[in-house]
């Protein structure tokens, strides 16, 4: 109840995004369509306005909300590359896409982001931003793809990473067909938080979100 009135008293200082993502917002609420939560939104903002990325890679579309909401805050130069696999959300992404990006500034890939991570990795490709918002249980196995794939000083954003407060429960207070994924987000906090190239503060927004940064300096490798 108290986490309820914040939220709609932080609602009087929230800035409005544009009309066609209200529309968005609204419209996959009512199919069910998981999206990034206000809260996660306002992150998002604030980071791409202050840190003012250029190479943005997301790791899961879902029907392009997050994607288009970050085009509206980045700098005009800036790109983002965003991947799913599902092919039902792929079709209204695109859809998504051909309607409000008129700028063509969104690639989407098509494919299992294990792979078209890896696949990047090949290429080359390196991004200055990358926001995970993918199969949760899959955080820790993108992890080394990620990180080669995240310049020095670059941001790394993960969401949901409370799993609608299932993470705080012991494994056994989660039901039996959750617990692996409950396993697999607490190891993945366990390696943001100790991990020797990153730099993580956690925060309990929206579902909850990890905000790590590549540190400019390569880690000693003595022990």
């Amino acid at each position: 109840m108290e986490r309820e009135r914040m939220e709609v008293f932080l609602e009087l200082f929230r800035e409005e995004p544009p009309v066609y993502i209200q529309g968005l917002e609204r419209d996959a609420r009512q199919q069910g369509v998981p999206i990034i939560r206000r809260g996660t939104g306002d992150v998002l903002r604030f980071l791409l306005r202050t840190r003012r990325p250029e190479r943005i890679l997301e790791v899961g579309t879902a029907v392009g909300y997050s994607a288009l909401f970050m085009a509206e805050y980045m700098p005009e130069n800036a790109g983002i590359t965003t991947v799913e696999k599902v092919a039902s959300r792929l079709a209204e992404a695109r859809r998504n896409f051909e309607r409000h990006d008129s700028g063509k500034r969104i690639c989407l890939v098509e494919g299992d982001a294990a792979e078209v991570l890896q696949d990047l990795v090949e290429q080359g490709c390196q991004y200055d931003f990358i926001f995970m918002d993918a199969a949760k249980g899959q955080y820790l196995n993108f992890l080394p793809a990620v990180m080669t794939l995240l310049v020095r000083g670059g941001i790394l954003v993960s969401d949901n990473i409370m799993q609608e407060g299932d993470i705080l429960q012991s494994r056994y207070a989660v039901t039996r067909r959750d617990r692996t994924i409950h396993a697999r987000m607490r190891e993945y906090l366990e390696v943001l938080t100790h991990h020797r190239e990153l730099e993580t503060i956690c925060l309990p927004i929206g579902d909850g979100i990890t905000i790590s940064m590549k540190r400019q300096e390569a880690a000693n490798e003595e022990t």
